[in-house]
Formats: structure tokens, C-alpha cells, sequence
């Protein structure tokens, strides 16, 4: 066997090992509220077995139209249940792999630099200096439909309506008012307290009771070709130390939901 041959097979074992290695990351399609959480979730998860979580972030909406069209993810992190219980009901999840993993809250943001008084919560929106209001895309994005309801509530949704700013997820709807694209936006507590926002601004919590509940579920596709692995990450989730680290981020969290 000469230096050529032996470079050719060294070669072709790279490459199966470096295939075989992808083929064990577990692709999550993720809401973008869980940016930062499923960061630090799939690190905790690394660490403890070795093993490699690669998440993409994006409006539970689009991703279910994705998933619905063969996207190649493994399991997927809704920011409703909605979206899971409609792929479970199309036989596109492992069967009993569904799981509410957490709830989410709505909040008015501001920069450190705004001087809007948000003592008054919703109603802040009103005031003549406000020109933008990023909220998240009601049509597909969970936060945003909670945002909607939550102005309803208040009776201001058609007195701000024009000035609503739609980002496509709410990572992005946050995104707004950091950059000042926005003077204001009702966001995700989630990133609210997230590395990339908790010094940036200030934040009133919106009432629970002005949005229906950002109930949140996971599930495993059938499609799938690492079931097992995406089950062990599941249970991963499910733990009260995971548990623990969705509440740091805000999340209202009941382990024994999904059991």
C-alpha cells in the first residue's frame, strides 16, 4: 500500500467519523425564548455526558410549518402547546414523548437611557414620547399573541396599534428595543433577565392575568434519526436541577406536568 492509498483511507475515516459524530447532535428546534435558557441547558448537558446539543432558535409557528415540511430536527421546544399537541395529533412525534416543560411571562422593557414611567404597566404605552412598540408577530409567535391579548385587556390595543413594531420571534422583538429601533417592547421575561438585557434595562412584569398562560411543550419528531438520544435529553429537561435553571430565567416551572 503506498503513502497515496494510506492518505485516501485516512481520508475516508475522517469523514465517517466526523459524519458519524454530526449524526450524534441532537438539532432542537427551540423557541426563541429559551435563547439563553437552552444555552445553558445544552452546556449543563455537555458537560455532564459528553454530548452535543446544537438548538436553533425561531417562532414556534414557523418552526411547526417547517417540521410539517420534513425540517431534520430532533426534538422540538414550543412556546405553546398548541403547535406540540397539533404535531402529536399528525402522528410527526414519538408517542409519549410530549412534555410541558415550562410557562412564560410577558413584560414591558425599556433601555436604561428611556425615562418612561412604567409604574403604571401597560398604560405606560400611552405616553406622546413612545412612537414604537415592539411586540413579537401575534400570527405566529406565542409572545406575541399574548401581547395582543394583554393591550385587549387594557383596552389600549387600538389606541397603539399603529405604533406596533412586529419582529419575526421574540428574540428579535427584544432585539428592537436594545438597538433603539424601538423606544419600547413587551418581551419575554426570559430574555429580560438574560445576560444580554438584565444591565440594559428595566422591566415591569405584566399581570398573568391580562394573557392567557404561555404554557410550553416539548416533543420528540418522528422523523428523527436519534430518538434515544433525544429521549435522554428530554429527561435531561425534566430534572429539578433543569428545573431550576428555567426558573432563574423566569420560567414558571412544574417538573410534574409531563409525568
Amino acid at each position: 500500500m503506498d503513502v497515496r492509498q494510506i492518505g485516501l483511507i485516512a481520508v475516508v475515516v475522517s469523514a465517517l467519523v466526523s459524519q458519524f459524530c454530526a449524526a450524534q447532535d441532537l438539532s432542537v428546534a427551540a423557541a426563541a425564548d429559551l435563547q439563553f435558557a437552552m444555552q445553558d441547558i445544552a452546556g449543563r448537558y455537555q458537560k455532564q455526558t459528553g454530548k452535543m446539543v446544537k438548538p436553533t432558535y425561531g417562532s414556534s409557528g414557523n418552526f411547526f410549518q417547517q417540521i410539517q415540511n420534513g425540517a431534520p430536527f430532533d426534538a422540538f421546544f414550543s412556546a405553546n402547546l398548541d403547535y406540540a399537541q397539533k404535531l402529536e395529533a399528525a402522528g410527526l412525534t414519538v408517542p409519549g414523548s410530549y412534555f410541558q416543560y415550562a410557562r412564560g411571562k410577558i413584560v414591558i422593557w425599556v433601555p436604561n437611557g428611556s425615562k418612561l414611567d412604567l409604574s403604571s404597566g401597560m398604560k405606560a404605552l400611552l405616553d406622546p414620547s413612545v412612537k414604537k412598540i415592539a411586540v413579537a408577530n401575534p400570527q405566529h409567535a406565542p409572545y406575541g399573541k399574548a401581547a395582543v391579548a394583554a393591550l385587549q385587556k387594557e383596552n389600549l390595543y387600538d389606541k397603539v396599534k399603529d405604533k406596533l413594531v412586529l419582529g419575526e420571534n421574540i428574540a428579535e422583538t427584544a432585539s428592537f428595543v436594545v438597538s433603539g429601533a424601538a423606544d419600547v417592547g413587551i418581551v419575554a421575561l426570559s430574555l429580560a433577565l438574560s445576560p444580554n438585557m438584565e444591565d440594559k434595562g428595566r422591566y415591569f412584569e405584566t399581570p398573568s392575568g391580562d394573557y392567557p398562560p404561555i404554557a410550553q411543550a416539548c416533543v420528540i419528531l418522528k422523523s428523527s434519526k436519534n430518538q434515544e438520544a433525544a429521549q435522554q435529553f428530554v429527561e435531561f429537561v425534566k430534572t429539578p436541577a433543569i428545573g431550576d435553571v428555567l426558573k432563574s430565567y423566569g420560567f414558571e416551572v412544574d417538573i410534574s406536568a409531563g409525568k
